[in-house]
């Protein structure tokens, strides 16, 4: 088992990208004009970045895996699309 050790201020800063990757999936999750796969998709990816049982790089890699799969969607506003992209630029930058 490998034991990375990553500054307060890193774990500080990731966890301000985390918290404001979920106000940004709760918008989004709480939207009644956005279809229902997609709100789905937006609360899982919120679960995943809660799940303290990982790192913050694993959970926030779960986040977006879930979040690129979603973006295909051609149902989806682009108002969404484009909150969804920025969540993936906030949550892209986290590293082990």
């Amino acid at each position: 088992m490998v034991i990375i050790m990553v500054g307060k201020k890193k774990i500080q800063e990731y966890e301000e990208r985390m918290r404001q990757a979920i106000a940004i999936l709760t918008e989004v999750s709480e939207d009644t004009t956005t279809p229902r796969n997609i709100r789905k998709a937006a609360k899982d990816s919120i679960n995943a970045l809660q799940d303290t049982q990982y790192t913050h790089a694993v959970r926030a890699s779960n986040a977006i895996s879930i979040l690129d799969e979603i973006l295909q969607d051609p149902n989806m506003p682009p108002y969404t699309r484009v909150k969804l992209w920025n969540v993936m630029s906030l949550l892209e930058a986290i590293k082990d």
